[in-house]
Protein backbone atom coordinates (compact mmCIF):
# COMPACT_ATOMS: atom_id res chain seq x y z
CA UNK A 1 0.00 0.00 0.00
CA UNK A 2 1.52 3.11 -0.87
CA UNK A 3 0.09 6.66 -0.12
CA UNK A 4 1.90 8.33 -2.52
CA UNK A 5 0.52 8.66 -6.15
CA UNK A 6 1.58 6.11 -9.16
CA UNK A 7 2.58 7.95 -12.24
CA UNK A 8 1.53 6.59 -15.53
CA UNK A 9 2.64 8.17 -18.54
CA UNK A 10 1.77 7.11 -22.27
CA UNK A 11 4.10 7.43 -24.42
CA UNK A 12 3.35 4.96 -27.58
CA UNK A 13 1.72 7.38 -29.79
CA UNK A 14 2.82 8.03 -32.84
CA UNK A 15 1.07 11.28 -34.15
CA UNK A 16 2.39 13.36 -37.47
CA UNK A 17 0.59 16.41 -36.92
CA UNK A 18 3.92 17.81 -36.16
CA UNK A 19 5.38 17.19 -39.31
CA UNK A 20 7.90 16.95 -40.82
CA UNK A 21 9.95 16.41 -37.51
CA UNK A 22 7.32 13.94 -36.00
CA UNK A 23 6.75 10.78 -38.05
CA UNK A 24 5.46 7.59 -37.47
CA UNK A 25 8.83 6.13 -36.32
CA UNK A 26 10.28 9.50 -34.80
CA UNK A 27 7.14 10.35 -31.97
CA UNK A 28 6.49 13.87 -30.96
CA UNK A 29 7.36 13.13 -27.65
CA UNK A 30 10.82 12.21 -27.58
CA UNK A 31 11.83 15.02 -29.96
CA UNK A 32 13.51 18.36 -28.81
CA UNK A 33 11.20 21.71 -30.17
CA UNK A 34 11.81 24.16 -27.91
CA UNK A 35 14.56 23.96 -25.52
CA UNK A 36 16.74 20.96 -24.50
CA UNK A 37 14.21 18.74 -23.56
CA UNK A 38 12.02 16.63 -24.62
CA UNK A 39 7.76 16.27 -24.22
CA UNK A 40 8.44 12.75 -22.70
CA UNK A 41 11.25 13.95 -19.96
CA UNK A 42 9.59 17.03 -19.11
CA UNK A 43 6.34 14.69 -18.61
CA UNK A 44 9.16 13.09 -16.30
CA UNK A 45 10.17 15.89 -15.01
CA UNK A 46 6.94 16.38 -12.99
CA UNK A 47 6.61 13.31 -11.65
CA UNK A 48 9.56 13.50 -9.92
CA UNK A 49 8.93 14.72 -6.72
CA UNK A 50 9.41 11.64 -4.14
CA UNK A 51 7.41 13.65 -1.84
CA UNK A 52 4.53 12.75 -3.78
CA UNK A 53 4.98 10.44 -6.15
CA UNK A 54 5.98 6.97 -6.71
CA UNK A 55 8.66 6.10 -9.45
CA UNK A 56 6.71 6.19 -12.77
CA UNK A 57 5.60 3.56 -14.74
CA UNK A 58 5.65 4.11 -18.41
CA UNK A 59 3.26 2.43 -21.27
CA UNK A 60 4.79 2.29 -24.48
CA UNK A 61 5.59 0.25 -27.59
CA UNK A 62 8.36 -2.18 -28.86
CA UNK A 63 9.92 0.47 -31.09
CA UNK A 64 10.18 3.55 -28.75
CA UNK A 65 11.94 1.21 -25.73
CA UNK A 66 15.08 2.28 -25.51
CA UNK A 67 14.19 5.93 -26.41
CA UNK A 68 12.23 6.08 -23.07
CA UNK A 69 14.91 4.24 -20.75
CA UNK A 70 17.47 6.58 -22.62
CA UNK A 71 16.18 9.48 -21.75
CA UNK A 72 14.87 8.33 -18.41
CA UNK A 73 18.24 7.99 -17.83
CA UNK A 74 19.00 11.09 -19.25
CA UNK A 75 17.31 13.01 -16.16
CA UNK A 76 18.03 10.46 -13.56
CA UNK A 77 14.33 9.00 -13.23
CA UNK A 78 14.22 5.82 -11.72
CA UNK A 79 11.00 4.44 -13.68
CA UNK A 80 8.99 1.61 -11.58
CA UNK A 81 8.44 -0.45 -14.94
CA UNK A 82 8.30 0.43 -19.13
CA UNK A 83 5.40 -1.75 -20.37
CA UNK A 84 5.42 -2.63 -23.67
CA UNK A 85 2.33 -2.87 -25.60
CA UNK A 86 2.16 -5.13 -28.66
CA UNK A 87 -0.14 -3.65 -30.77
CA UNK A 88 -1.77 -0.39 -30.98
CA UNK A 89 -5.15 -0.60 -28.69
CA UNK A 90 -5.75 2.59 -27.95
CA UNK A 91 -6.34 4.24 -24.34
CA UNK A 92 -8.86 1.87 -22.75
CA UNK A 93 -6.77 -1.02 -23.05
CA UNK A 94 -3.31 0.70 -21.65
CA UNK A 95 -5.69 2.39 -18.91
CA UNK A 96 -6.51 -1.11 -17.48
CA UNK A 97 -2.96 -2.77 -17.96
CA UNK A 98 -1.54 0.28 -15.94
CA UNK A 99 -4.33 -0.11 -13.31
CA UNK A 100 -3.52 -3.69 -12.90
CA UNK A 101 -0.11 -3.31 -12.67
CA UNK A 102 0.11 -0.63 -10.09
CA UNK A 103 -2.25 -2.22 -8.20
CA UNK A 104 0.02 -5.44 -7.86
CA UNK A 105 3.30 -3.26 -7.19
CA UNK A 106 1.77 -0.35 -5.03
CA UNK A 107 -2.22 -2.09 -3.68
CA UNK A 108 -5.40 -2.34 -4.89
CA UNK A 109 -5.93 1.04 -3.72
CA UNK A 110 -2.84 2.78 -5.06
CA UNK A 111 -4.24 6.37 -6.93
CA UNK A 112 -2.76 6.00 -10.36
CA UNK A 113 -2.21 9.70 -12.45
CA UNK A 114 -2.44 9.09 -16.19
CA UNK A 115 -0.42 11.55 -18.08
CA UNK A 116 -0.10 11.80 -22.21
CA UNK A 117 3.73 11.81 -22.66
CA UNK A 118 3.42 14.68 -25.30
CA UNK A 119 1.44 17.53 -23.46
CA UNK A 120 3.66 21.01 -22.24
CA UNK A 121 2.21 21.70 -18.58
CA UNK A 122 4.09 24.36 -16.52
CA UNK A 123 4.41 22.43 -12.89
CA UNK A 124 3.61 25.09 -10.66
CA UNK A 125 1.31 25.89 -7.56
CA UNK A 126 -1.84 25.96 -9.50
CA UNK A 127 -1.14 22.82 -11.03
CA UNK A 128 0.01 21.04 -7.94
CA UNK A 129 -3.16 21.86 -6.08
CA UNK A 130 -5.10 20.63 -8.71
CA UNK A 131 -3.49 17.42 -8.36
CA UNK A 132 -4.13 17.18 -5.05
CA UNK A 133 -7.53 18.03 -5.39
CA UNK A 134 -8.00 15.40 -7.78
CA UNK A 135 -6.49 12.48 -6.14
CA UNK A 136 -8.65 13.30 -3.01
CA UNK A 137 -11.64 13.13 -5.07
CA UNK A 138 -10.43 10.09 -6.47
CA UNK A 139 -9.94 8.63 -3.00
CA UNK A 140 -13.49 8.57 -2.56
CA UNK A 141 -14.16 6.30 -5.86
CA UNK A 142 -14.40 9.32 -8.41
CA UNK A 143 -13.25 8.78 -11.97
CA UNK A 144 -11.31 12.38 -11.60
CA UNK A 145 -10.22 14.01 -15.31
CA UNK A 146 -8.90 17.99 -15.37
CA UNK A 147 -10.70 20.32 -17.34
CA UNK A 148 -8.67 23.17 -18.69
CA UNK A 149 -9.82 26.62 -18.31
CA UNK A 150 -10.10 27.60 -22.29
CA UNK A 151 -8.66 30.77 -23.50
CA UNK A 152 -10.08 30.50 -27.25
CA UNK A 153 -13.09 28.61 -28.81
CA UNK A 154 -10.57 25.47 -30.00
CA UNK A 155 -12.26 23.35 -32.32
CA UNK A 156 -9.04 20.50 -32.15
CA UNK A 157 -10.54 20.02 -28.32
CA UNK A 158 -13.16 17.92 -26.54
CA UNK A 159 -15.02 19.60 -24.00
CA UNK A 160 -16.44 19.04 -20.74
CA UNK A 161 -19.49 20.67 -19.26
CA UNK A 162 -19.55 20.90 -15.52
CA UNK A 163 -22.29 19.40 -13.43
CA UNK A 164 -22.82 20.16 -9.44
CA UNK A 165 -19.66 20.74 -7.02
CA UNK A 166 -18.61 18.13 -5.19
CA UNK A 167 -16.80 18.26 -1.74
CA UNK A 168 -13.11 19.26 -1.81
CA UNK A 169 -13.37 21.16 -5.04
CA UNK A 170 -14.13 18.65 -7.67
CA UNK A 171 -17.61 18.75 -9.67
CA UNK A 172 -19.62 16.14 -11.43
CA UNK A 173 -19.23 15.53 -14.89
CA UNK A 174 -22.75 16.86 -16.72
CA UNK A 175 -21.73 15.92 -20.32
CA UNK A 176 -18.78 15.32 -22.69
CA UNK A 177 -18.39 16.65 -25.88
CA UNK A 178 -17.10 15.89 -28.87
CA UNK A 179 -14.91 18.36 -30.66
CA UNK A 180 -17.10 21.49 -31.75
CA UNK A 181 -17.85 23.55 -34.30
CA UNK A 182 -16.77 26.94 -34.17
CA UNK A 183 -20.24 27.95 -33.12
CA UNK A 184 -20.69 25.77 -30.78
CA UNK A 185 -17.09 26.22 -29.12
CA UNK A 186 -17.87 30.38 -28.87
CA UNK A 187 -21.26 29.53 -27.46
CA UNK A 188 -19.13 27.18 -25.01
CA UNK A 189 -16.80 29.13 -24.04
CA UNK A 190 -19.02 31.97 -23.37
CA UNK A 191 -21.02 30.31 -20.79
CA UNK A 192 -18.01 29.65 -18.49
CA UNK A 193 -19.09 26.37 -17.72
CA UNK A 194 -17.37 24.59 -20.28
CA UNK A 195 -13.58 22.87 -19.75
CA UNK A 196 -11.12 21.30 -22.44
CA UNK A 197 -10.65 17.27 -21.78
CA UNK A 198 -7.52 17.45 -21.27
CA UNK A 199 -6.74 13.58 -21.78
CA UNK A 200 -5.21 13.36 -17.85
CA UNK A 201 -7.21 10.90 -15.12
CA UNK A 202 -6.93 10.59 -11.65
CA UNK A 203 -7.98 6.97 -10.34
CA UNK A 204 -7.53 4.12 -7.62
CA UNK A 205 -7.12 1.38 -9.29
CA UNK A 206 -9.60 -0.85 -7.48
CA UNK A 207 -12.24 1.66 -8.50
CA UNK A 208 -11.62 2.02 -11.84
CA UNK A 209 -10.96 -1.68 -12.22
CA UNK A 210 -14.37 -2.51 -10.99
CA UNK A 211 -15.90 0.15 -13.48
CA UNK A 212 -14.41 -1.67 -16.72
CA UNK A 213 -15.67 -4.97 -15.26
CA UNK A 214 -19.04 -3.68 -15.73
CA UNK A 215 -18.89 -0.77 -18.49
CA UNK A 216 -16.34 -3.06 -20.42
CA UNK A 217 -15.69 -6.33 -19.36
CA UNK A 218 -14.02 -7.40 -22.67
CA UNK A 219 -11.08 -4.72 -21.64
CA UNK A 220 -10.44 -6.17 -18.22
CA UNK A 221 -10.61 -9.47 -19.22
CA UNK A 222 -7.94 -9.52 -22.20
CA UNK A 223 -5.74 -6.79 -20.80
CA UNK A 224 -5.75 -9.28 -17.07
CA UNK A 225 -4.80 -12.33 -19.47
CA UNK A 226 -2.04 -10.18 -21.10
CA UNK A 227 -0.37 -9.33 -17.46
CA UNK A 228 -0.58 -12.42 -16.54
CA UNK A 229 1.41 -14.23 -19.28
CA UNK A 230 3.69 -11.13 -19.59
CA UNK A 231 7.56 -11.34 -18.99
CA UNK A 232 10.14 -9.29 -18.25
CA UNK A 233 13.36 -8.70 -20.19
CA UNK A 234 15.55 -6.34 -18.92
CA UNK A 235 13.97 -3.27 -17.69
CA UNK A 236 10.85 -4.30 -19.95
CA UNK A 237 7.55 -5.65 -19.73
CA UNK A 238 6.19 -7.07 -22.01
CA UNK A 239 2.36 -7.93 -22.24
CA UNK A 240 1.47 -11.21 -24.10
CA UNK A 241 0.48 -10.49 -27.68
CA UNK A 242 -1.92 -12.82 -28.65
CA UNK A 243 -4.45 -12.05 -25.42
CA UNK A 244 -3.74 -8.18 -25.41
CA UNK A 245 -4.66 -8.58 -29.44
CA UNK A 246 -8.34 -9.42 -27.75
CA UNK A 247 -8.61 -5.82 -26.83
CA UNK A 248 -11.37 -3.58 -28.35
CA UNK A 249 -9.81 -0.67 -29.82
CA UNK A 250 -11.56 1.89 -27.68
CA UNK A 251 -10.65 4.79 -25.19
CA UNK A 252 -10.98 5.05 -22.24
CA UNK A 253 -13.42 7.89 -22.66
CA UNK A 254 -15.58 5.82 -24.42
CA UNK A 255 -15.47 2.95 -22.23
CA UNK A 256 -16.10 4.33 -19.03
CA UNK A 257 -15.76 8.36 -18.71
CA UNK A 258 -19.19 8.75 -20.88
CA UNK A 259 -20.75 6.17 -19.50
CA UNK A 260 -19.61 6.31 -15.36
CA UNK A 261 -21.84 8.02 -13.37
CA UNK A 262 -18.74 8.35 -10.77
CA UNK A 263 -16.73 10.79 -13.60
CA UNK A 264 -15.91 14.23 -11.99
CA UNK A 265 -13.78 17.05 -13.43
CA UNK A 266 -10.96 19.34 -11.50
CA UNK A 267 -11.44 22.74 -13.19
CA UNK A 268 -7.99 23.92 -13.99
CA UNK A 269 -6.57 26.95 -14.75
CA UNK A 270 -3.40 25.59 -15.52
CA UNK A 271 -0.47 26.52 -18.54
CA UNK A 272 -1.46 23.60 -20.71
CA UNK A 273 -0.64 22.63 -24.25
CA UNK A 274 -1.00 19.58 -26.52
CA UNK A 275 1.47 20.33 -28.93
CA UNK A 276 -0.91 19.24 -31.31
CA UNK A 277 -0.44 21.95 -34.40
CA UNK A 278 2.48 24.00 -34.74
CA UNK A 279 0.18 27.05 -33.94
CA UNK A 280 0.31 25.68 -30.17
CA UNK A 281 4.33 25.28 -30.61
CA UNK A 282 4.73 29.03 -31.87
CA UNK A 283 2.21 30.00 -28.73
CA UNK A 284 4.97 28.51 -25.94
CA UNK A 285 7.86 29.49 -27.59
CA UNK A 286 9.97 32.56 -26.72
CA UNK A 287 9.21 35.26 -29.31
CA UNK A 288 11.70 38.33 -30.50
CA UNK A 289 9.91 41.46 -30.96
CA UNK A 290 7.92 40.88 -33.97
CA UNK A 291 6.73 37.80 -32.65
CA UNK A 292 8.46 35.46 -34.25
CA UNK A 293 9.48 32.23 -32.63
CA UNK A 294 13.01 30.96 -34.32
CA UNK A 295 14.87 27.95 -33.65
CA UNK A 296 17.85 26.46 -35.22
CA UNK A 297 19.61 28.37 -38.73
CA UNK A 298 17.67 31.11 -39.83
CA UNK A 299 17.71 34.93 -41.10
CA UNK A 300 14.14 36.38 -41.39
CA UNK A 301 13.75 39.75 -42.56
CA UNK A 302 10.43 42.00 -42.45
CA UNK A 303 8.09 38.68 -41.47
CA UNK A 304 5.86 39.05 -38.21
CA UNK A 305 4.53 36.35 -36.03
CA UNK A 306 5.68 33.55 -37.56
CA UNK A 307 7.37 30.12 -36.47
CA UNK A 308 10.72 29.30 -38.39
CA UNK A 309 12.34 25.99 -37.18
CA UNK A 310 15.42 24.04 -38.98
CA UNK A 311 17.27 20.89 -37.95
CA UNK A 312 20.23 21.44 -40.64
CA UNK A 313 20.03 23.89 -43.40
CA UNK A 314 19.70 27.78 -43.20
CA UNK A 315 16.12 29.10 -43.50
CA UNK A 316 16.00 32.44 -45.26
CA UNK A 317 12.17 33.83 -44.75
CA UNK A 318 10.86 37.42 -46.27
CA UNK A 319 7.73 39.17 -46.08
CA UNK A 320 5.70 36.82 -44.49
CA UNK A 321 3.35 36.70 -41.27
CA UNK A 322 1.52 34.58 -39.40
CA UNK A 323 3.15 31.37 -41.09
CA UNK A 324 5.21 28.23 -40.08
CA UNK A 325 8.41 26.95 -42.08
CA UNK A 326 9.83 24.08 -40.30
CA UNK A 327 12.56 22.25 -41.83
CA UNK A 328 14.08 18.42 -41.35
CA UNK A 329 16.71 16.78 -42.89
CA UNK A 330 14.74 16.39 -45.95
CA UNK A 331 11.43 18.01 -46.13
CA UNK A 332 10.16 21.17 -45.55
CA UNK A 333 6.70 22.12 -44.73
CA UNK A 334 5.22 25.85 -45.32
CA UNK A 335 1.88 26.46 -44.34
CA UNK A 336 -0.18 29.20 -42.32
CA UNK A 337 -0.33 29.05 -38.65
CA UNK A 338 -4.24 29.36 -38.30
CA UNK A 339 -4.50 26.32 -40.95
CA UNK A 340 -1.54 24.16 -39.05
CA UNK A 341 -4.45 22.08 -37.28
CA UNK A 342 -5.06 20.47 -40.99
CA UNK A 343 -1.29 19.21 -41.12
CA UNK A 344 -2.59 15.55 -41.05
CA UNK A 345 -4.62 15.57 -44.05
CA UNK A 346 -1.27 16.64 -45.87
CA UNK A 347 0.40 13.98 -44.10
CA UNK A 348 -2.12 11.28 -45.46
CA UNK A 349 -1.72 12.98 -49.07
CA UNK A 350 2.04 12.36 -48.77
CA UNK A 351 1.64 8.75 -47.34
CA UNK A 352 -0.97 7.68 -50.41
CA UNK A 353 1.93 8.62 -52.92
CA UNK A 354 4.53 6.04 -53.34
CA UNK A 355 6.90 8.39 -54.25
CA UNK A 356 6.56 10.50 -51.01
CA UNK A 357 5.46 7.54 -48.22
CA UNK A 358 8.51 7.43 -46.66
CA UNK A 359 8.67 11.17 -45.33
CA UNK A 360 5.74 10.45 -43.46
CA UNK A 361 7.29 7.25 -41.78
CA UNK A 362 10.89 7.68 -41.19
CA UNK A 363 13.20 10.07 -40.71
CA UNK A 364 16.69 10.63 -41.73
CA UNK A 365 17.80 10.16 -37.92
CA UNK A 366 16.81 7.54 -36.33
CA UNK A 367 17.84 6.81 -32.10
CA UNK A 368 19.32 4.04 -30.63
CA UNK A 369 20.01 2.90 -27.39
CA UNK A 370 23.55 3.83 -27.73
CA UNK A 371 23.07 7.01 -30.07
CA UNK A 372 21.81 6.48 -33.63
CA UNK A 373 22.88 7.49 -37.30
CA UNK A 374 21.39 10.14 -39.62
CA UNK A 375 21.65 8.94 -43.74
CA UNK A 376 22.93 11.31 -45.23
CA UNK A 377 23.22 9.73 -49.04
CA UNK A 378 21.71 7.14 -50.72
CA UNK A 379 22.67 5.76 -53.81
CA UNK A 380 22.17 2.48 -55.82
CA UNK A 381 24.49 -0.17 -54.14
CA UNK A 382 25.83 2.50 -51.57
CA UNK A 383 24.59 5.09 -48.66
CA UNK A 384 26.39 7.21 -46.17
CA UNK A 385 25.50 7.68 -42.45
CA UNK A 386 26.85 9.82 -39.75
CA UNK A 387 27.46 7.54 -36.41
CA UNK A 388 27.05 8.67 -33.05
CA UNK A 389 27.56 6.80 -30.25
CA UNK A 390 27.22 7.47 -26.28
CA UNK A 391 30.22 7.68 -23.93
CA UNK A 392 30.62 3.94 -22.47
CA UNK A 393 27.63 2.63 -24.67
CA UNK A 394 28.64 -0.57 -27.81
CA UNK A 395 27.01 -1.52 -30.58
CA UNK A 396 25.84 -5.45 -31.21
CA UNK A 397 28.50 -7.77 -31.89
CA UNK A 398 27.12 -8.11 -35.55
CA UNK A 399 28.03 -9.27 -39.45
CA UNK A 400 26.07 -8.14 -42.95
CA UNK A 401 25.92 -10.91 -45.27
CA UNK A 402 25.30 -8.35 -48.08
CA UNK A 403 27.43 -5.49 -47.71
CA UNK A 404 30.85 -4.05 -46.39
CA UNK A 405 31.40 -1.22 -44.34
CA UNK A 406 34.30 1.45 -44.31
CA UNK A 407 34.02 3.48 -40.83
CA UNK A 408 35.86 7.00 -40.81
CA UNK A 409 36.35 8.43 -37.07
CA UNK A 410 35.39 12.36 -37.08
CA UNK A 411 35.08 13.29 -33.44
CA UNK A 412 36.06 11.19 -30.24
CA UNK A 413 38.06 7.81 -30.25
CA UNK A 414 36.05 4.79 -31.18
CA UNK A 415 36.69 1.01 -29.85
CA UNK A 416 36.77 -1.25 -33.27
CA UNK A 417 36.32 -5.03 -33.03
CA UNK A 418 36.70 -6.79 -36.50
CA UNK A 419 36.77 -10.99 -36.01
CA UNK A 420 39.49 -11.51 -33.46
CA UNK A 421 41.04 -8.11 -33.32
CA UNK A 422 40.61 -5.57 -31.72
CA UNK A 423 41.89 -1.77 -32.17
CA UNK A 424 41.79 2.00 -31.37
CA UNK A 425 40.37 4.44 -33.84
CA UNK A 426 40.87 8.17 -33.51
CA UNK A 427 40.00 10.89 -35.33
CA UNK A 428 40.92 11.14 -38.85
CA UNK A 429 41.64 7.31 -38.76
CA UNK A 430 39.12 4.73 -40.91
CA UNK A 431 38.89 1.12 -41.22
CA UNK A 432 37.50 -1.18 -43.83
CA UNK A 433 35.13 -4.19 -42.56
CA UNK A 434 34.35 -6.57 -44.83
CA UNK A 435 31.65 -8.30 -45.69
CA UNK A 436 30.66 -11.14 -43.28
CA UNK A 437 33.27 -10.34 -40.86
CA UNK A 438 31.84 -9.97 -37.36
CA UNK A 439 32.11 -6.32 -35.85
CA UNK A 440 31.52 -4.34 -33.31
CA UNK A 441 32.04 -0.43 -32.61
CA UNK A 442 32.14 1.15 -28.93
CA UNK A 443 32.91 3.98 -27.54
CA UNK A 444 35.37 4.17 -24.31
CA UNK A 445 36.05 7.73 -24.53
CA UNK A 446 33.77 10.38 -21.91
CA UNK A 447 32.58 12.76 -25.18
CA UNK A 448 30.14 11.45 -28.03
CA UNK A 449 31.71 9.35 -30.97
CA UNK A 450 31.14 10.29 -34.00
CA UNK A 451 31.85 8.44 -37.44
CA UNK A 452 30.93 8.49 -41.20
CA UNK A 453 29.87 5.08 -42.00
CA UNK A 454 30.05 4.48 -45.80
CA UNK A 455 28.06 0.90 -47.31
CA UNK A 456 28.70 -0.81 -49.93
CA UNK A 457 26.97 -4.33 -51.14
CA UNK A 458 24.02 -5.77 -53.17
CA UNK A 459 21.62 -4.88 -50.01
CA UNK A 460 21.59 -2.24 -47.66
CA UNK A 461 18.68 -2.96 -45.73
CA UNK A 462 18.82 -2.26 -41.61
CA UNK A 463 17.33 -6.03 -41.52
CA UNK A 464 20.45 -7.27 -42.93
CA UNK A 465 21.95 -7.51 -39.25
CA UNK A 466 22.96 -10.80 -37.48
CA UNK A 467 23.49 -9.64 -33.99
CA UNK A 468 25.60 -12.39 -31.88
CA UNK A 469 25.96 -9.96 -28.34
CA UNK A 470 24.26 -7.29 -27.41
CA UNK A 471 23.72 -5.51 -24.11
CA UNK A 472 20.12 -4.38 -25.19
CA UNK A 473 18.68 -7.60 -25.73
CA UNK A 474 18.44 -7.84 -29.17
CA UNK A 475 20.77 -11.19 -30.24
Amino acid sequence: MTVKIVPVIMAGGKGTRLWPLSRATAAKQFIRFIGDKTLFQGTLDRVSDPELYEPPLVVTNEEFRFLVAEQAREEGIKLSGIVLEPEARNTAAAVAVAALIAADLYGKDAVVQILPSDHDIIADDTYRNCVATAAAAARTGKIVTFGITPNEPATGYGYIELGDALPGGAHAVKRFVEKPKLEDAEKMLASGNFFWNSGMFVFSAEHMLAELRTLAPEVVAASEKSVEKSTKDLDFIRLDAAAFAENPNISIDYAVMEKTPNAAVVPSPITWSDLGSWDAVWKIGEADADGNVVSGNATLVNTRNSLVMSRDNHLAVQGMEGVAVIASEDAVYVGRLDDSQQVGNLVKLLAADRKTAALTENHPTSLRPWGGYTSILNGERFQVKRLFVHPGKKLSLQKHHHRSEHWICVKGAAEVTIDDKVMMLHENQSVYIPQGAVHRLGNPGKILLELIEIQTGSYLGEDDIIRLVDEFGRS
